[in-house]
């Protein structure tokens, strides 16, 4: 089960999740100062913050059991960027980043941590995996986990912005095995009497994205739109594109879901980045009816023709371990009742 956002409250108020304090806004005006939540939990997770040196690295890596994350650092390390005052990362870089958050499992029976993208991250074309010391696994941190936490980042398309603080992955806390309670396909949306484009395709050699900008990017300077031949979408080798489901997504509030792929061997692509859903997402009650998955696809080896209505992925869902306080879409959200959406950082295309 997942632990909702009162009880990833709980624990940061007992340094389980420990590090710099992060930000808080307050609940309406009639709140006691008490009441007042950090910026960084969302109803299932826990956003991390960027610290303040990105290492630029000669290749991704993964610690192993009983090794630290420093002594791949100091094998693969080529220089360190101080990010204080902003700092751009390059495409076709590695760069090792420490989190602002860390993590103490120790003694807290049966909860281990997972992590992805957050959804603005996999729409850039960011790749974006947690490790830890001692990690045998991306994004996995397991029982009794305690130390420090790093991000691996390499933007693939767009060079980007960023500056500490800045929020690229969210961390759940798991309780319990891992147990789906359910699976849903999730097919591609390329039907030809839709209006408008059936997608987006990244512009290579764009300019860089801000990560704080915020609508602040002409979208078309950065983006194609995609319409669909007469046989489908051929998608180019090493190509990124913004696709949709065919399926309205609904999220029930108890509940969690993980885009997960059906199979390995689906095609040459690969057909998400940032795969997490909160509860409420898609719920007519929260503004969501209608929503669908958004879908960050790139190509690879070879063309490959993506056929309307193909399988992609699964949804997979778990249970909450209670109802989270907070629902996806209260207060507004940035992608609650999408269709075919970018980034945030894009202004709508009219």
């Amino acid at each position: 089960m997942i632990l909702p956002s009162q009880r990833l409250a709980e624990l940061m108020a007992q340094g389980v999740i420990a590090g710099a304090p992060p930000p808080v806004a307050s609940k309406p005006s009639d709140a006691q100062p008490s009441d007042a939540l950090p910026t960084t939990l969302q109803p299932a997770s826990i956003d991390l913050r960027l610290g303040r040196t990105a290492y630029r690295m000669r290749a991704s890596f993964l610690p192993g059991s009983d090794k630290s994350v420093q002594s791949g650092l100091d094998a693969l390390c080529l220089h360190s960027i101080d990010i204080t005052d902003g700092a751009v990362l390059e495409t076709g870089c590695i760069y090792l980043i420490p989190i602002m958050e860390g993590l103490d499992l120790t003694g807290q029976s049966g909860l281990s941590a997972i992590a992805n993208p957050k959804s603005s991250t996999g729409r850039l074309d960011v790749f974006a995996r947690l490790i830890g010391n001692g990690s045998t696994r991306f994004d996995a941190l397991p029982s009794g986990y305690s130390g420090p936490l790093w991000l691996e980042v390499a933007p693939r398309t767009f060079p980007v912005l960023v500056r500490p603080g800045d929020r690229l992955s969210q961390l759940r806390i798991r309780e319990g095995d891992h147990a789906p309670l359910s699976r849903q396909t999730v097919s591609i949306d390329l039907s030809a009497d839709v209006s408008g484009p059936i997608g987006y395709r990244a512009r290579r050699h764009s300019g860089m994205v801000d990560l704080r900008g915020i609508g602040a990017h002409r979208a078309l300077d950065y983006w194609e739109p995609v319409r669909v031949g007469e046989h489908g979408l051929i998608l180019e080798p090493e190509e990124f594109y913004i696709l949709r489901s065919r399926e309205a997504v609904e999220i029930p509030i108890d509940q969690a879901a993980e885009m997960a792929p059906i199979d390995t061997e689906i095609g040459e692509f690969r057909a998400h980045y940032a795969g997490f859903f909160d509860p409420g997402f898609g719920v007519a009650t929260q503004g969501g009816s209608g929503s669908r998955a958004v879908l960050e696809v790139r190509g690879r080896d070879v063309p490959f023709l993506l056929s309307d209505g193909q399988p992609v992925a699964h949804l997979v869902f778990e249970a909450m371990s209670e109802v989270p306080d907070a629902l996806y879409g209260d207060g507004g959200s940035s992608y609650q009742a999408q269709g075919l959406r970018l980034s945030k950082h894009f202004a709508a295309i009219s």
